[in-house]
């Protein structure tokens, strides 16, 4: 199978295109053959290993002290079932599954991938595309999990920091079509009117405008790239507000928590509640050029990879 593997941390040319065994799942696991995944802003930060320094050591032992112990990187697929092992019962030859490759050694940037039957993993919704579902996973399930954590009421004032990026473009339409919260996105000069097109009523310009300085409080704070300073994101708070985190607030209660929040997603696409924003989209060859583009920090939603 084609498979991109890397051998050490730098840029995006240690990323190689390579051919390896395709895999053989165990007896509770299923074989996916991969159609899409994507690039994600975590997947350039193991590959070149940029991690703040709080984080150092604990990344090291698990990326990898000398070089990486995973060698396939990508986080999240979407692909069809092409077979079984002996004791699996949730899925079938033929179904056409999304899912989280986080808890199993990643590997999304190859053509095939073995997941246990109770990982993250659950049909696709039948209104998007491989690519698009592919997308979803990830960005999808933290974007819920997160303002869940709110208990936002409907009608509750909602900002949304970093709402053109992946988790954002999924925030800003949770947080409005269904929590049903009045939602101010902040994003980037170019990226206004995406995010007013996917449900914000207010935009702000965070180049031009400091949102904690306009005298307006909300409800909820939800930091969505952490890269708000939480001291000064907390004052633009109501009293008994929540700050939100996409760091700090993105843990999962547990492996069947994780799995029930992405069988809800699935549902709320189908409902056509959000869906996934799709920035570019790369063949597997071209992976070098996805991790330079993703590097710049201006993607706007996600960027997929095609298998």
């Amino acid at each position: 199978m084609k498979a991109v593997v890397y051998e050490r941390y730098g840029e995006p040319e240690v990323l190689q295109l390579v051919q390896l065994a395709k895999p053989i799942p165990k007896d509770n696991e299923v074989l996916i053959r991969v159609r899409a995944t994507t690039v994600t802003i975590g997947d350039v930060r193991m590959r070149s290993f940029t991690v703040p320094p709080g984080e150092w050591l604990f990344a090291r032992l698990y990326l990898g002290v000398f070089k990486p112990r995973r060698a396939i990187l990508g986080m999240e697929l979407c692909g069809d079932i092409e077979a079984v092992g002996s004791k699996v019962t949730r899925f079938k030859v033929g179904d056409a599954v999304f899912a989280s490759t986080f808890g199993a050694d990643f590997g999304g940037y190859a053509e095939y991938k073995c997941l246990p039957e109770t990982g993250l993993l659950a049909r696709k919704p039948s209104n998007l595309s491989y690519v698009e579902a592919a997308a979803a996973v990830g960005a999808g399930v933290v974007a819920l999990r997160c303002l869940r954590k709110a208990q936002i009421q409907r009608g509750q004032k909602v900002l949304i920091y970093g709402a053109s990026g992946a988790v954002g473009t999924n925030a800003v339409q949770l947080a409005r079509n269904h929590f049903g919260a009045h939602v101010t996105g902040v994003c980037s000069t170019a990226n206004l009117e995406l995010v007013r097109s996917l449900g914000a009523e207010e935009v702000i310009d965070y180049t031009r405008e400091d949102f904690t300085a306009a005298g307006a409080v909300y409800d909820v704070v939800f930091d969505a790239v952490a890269k708000f300073p939480a001291q000064r994101a907390k004052t633009a708070l109501k009293p008994n507000g929540v700050y939100l985190n996409v760091h700090r607030d993105t843990h999962p209660d547990g492996s069947q928590a994780a799995v029930d929040e992405l069988v809800e997603l699935k549902g709320l696409i189908e409902a056509r509640t959000l869906k996934p924003v799709i920035d570019r989209c790369y063949p597997l060859e071209a992976i070098v050029e996805a991790h330079h583009y993703v590097g710049t920090g201006h993607k706007k939603g996600n960027v997929a990879i095609t298998l």
